[in-house]
């Protein structure tokens, strides 16, 4: 079992703010990809599908990547660290970038959709970049360095959108010269991680050397309604995010006001990363995680209100909103329902688990869209009423979780 950090030696705040510090930077320049991506990615598909219906499918076959490649990442990590998994997914990334750009100028659709696996591997990395910031932190910085880290998602907010703007139509086939700078982003991990200091976790030995099982795990209050609000909260934003494109352009605005749309959000996302683990600190992750699920209800109400930019923007601003208090509340109730021992095996249980229930709101997402009522209006409507059952879902468990005792409810 590894040592828990004692908050008074300035060397352990001194390594805990330097990782803080790259991994923040690390979510402002390679993050700027994933917005870049849920910009142009379903654009790109509706240009290549030879059926509109399975336009988002590209999106949905990123976040399953995502799902399938968390658990075998995070043992990787295990073993040989987390700066190597990082620059893994980064060459993933990158590789994945090179082979989209090659299906778009050969007008090939499926190959555009497998490329996107390989982005599936980044964007399961980044998500451990909350978990990966907590490593060497002592237990009261924890949930502020959640925060930070993913704080640093405001920067991609901007650069995302923008790089999108400045490439889009830089060639003769749209989107060709996006993915050569998402190309570009991905060669930046290696100088960013060379600079990452958490060693890789010791093996513990003795009776409880491997933590409790998955089985086990899974029947932990927390962790279960930990895993329950963390999925519910990104699923029902990518959900939504995948589809606004979509919807933007479909009831006749332009595609730069999409990507203005797109930059909104992101912004909204992770601004507020800036004091939520202060609020998590003060008053609770459950009940910050409450109100989270309370503002992706108020963003469906808004979407359904009309189809005009200003119900578009509010929309989106508060659906960043509420999953930056849902997802990072989430997270925080899940760092401090396990072991030591059992980092890795619950922080990749989790993962996959998230992304899991984000690729099948994904998958749904164009669907919904594209084949709901024969218009934009109807199927944006469809869209955000499908968020009521979910929303319905990760209330009731974490309401449930508040009425137990005191010590299960944090």
């Amino acid at each position: 079992m590894t040592a828990t950090p004692d908050l008074a030696h300035p060397d352990v705040m001194r390594r805990a703010w330097r990782n803080v510090a790259v991994l923040l930077l690390a979510q402002a320049l390679l993050g700027a990809q994933m917005s870049m991506i849920f910009i142009v990615g379903g654009l790109a598909g509706q240009m290549l599908s030879p059926n509109p219906c399975i336009a988002t499918l590209p999106l949905s076959m990123m976040v399953l990547g995502s799902a399938l490649s968390a658990r075998p990442l995070s043992g990787f990590m295990r073993r040989h660290g987390r700066r190597a998994g990082f620059l893994l997914a980064c060459g993933a990334a990158a590789l994945g970038a090179a082979i989209a750009a090659y299906a778009l100028a050969a007008g090939y659709f499926w190959l555009f959709t497998a490329s996107a696996l390989l982005t599936g591997v980044y964007m399961a990395a980044q998500g451990f970049f909350r978990f990966a910031a907590t490593d060497c932190a002592p237990p009261e910085f924890q949930s502020k360095a959640i925060s930070w880290v993913l704080a640093g998602g405001l920067a991609a907010a901007f650069t995302g959108p923008a790089l999108v703007r400045m490439t889009a139509d830089l060639t003769a086939i749209p989107f060709l010269a996006t993915y050569g700078a998402i190309i570009g982003l991905n060669l930046l991990g290696p100088v960013l991680f060379a600079f990452l200091d958490i060693p890789t976790t010791p093996r513990a030995v003795g009776r409880h050397a491997e933590g409790r099982s998955v089985a086990e795990l899974i029947r932990v209050p927390q962790i279960a309604v930990a895993m329950i609000c963390g999925m519910v909260s990104y699923a029902l934003m990518n959900l939504v995010m995948t589809s606004a494109p979509l919807a933007v352009v479909g009831c006749g605005f332009a595609t730069t006001d999409a990507a203005n749309i797109v930059s909104g959000h992101v912004l909204a996302m992770f601004a507020p990363s800036f004091f939520t683990g202060n609020l998590i600190a003060r008053f609770g992750a459950t009940r910050i995680v409450m109100v989270g699920l309370a503002i992706l209800a108020g963003a469906g109400a808004v979407a359904l209100s009309g189809v005009e930019l200003p119900h578009f923007y509010l929309a989106m601003i508060l659906l960043g909103l509420g999953w930056n208090f849902g997802y990072i509340g989430a997270t925080a109730m899940l760092t401090r329902a396990h072991r030591p021992e059992e980092r890795e095996r619950v922080q990749g249980l989790n993962d996959a688990v998230v992304f899991f229930g984000v690729f099948l709101a994904s998958l749904s997402s164009g669907g919904l869209m594209n084949c709901m009522g024969g218009s934009a209006q109807a199927g944006w409507s469809a869209v955000n009423l499908a968020m009521l059952p979910f929303l319905v879902l990760a209330g009731g468990a974490l309401l449930w979780l508040m009425l137990r005792p005191r010590d299960l409810a944090r």
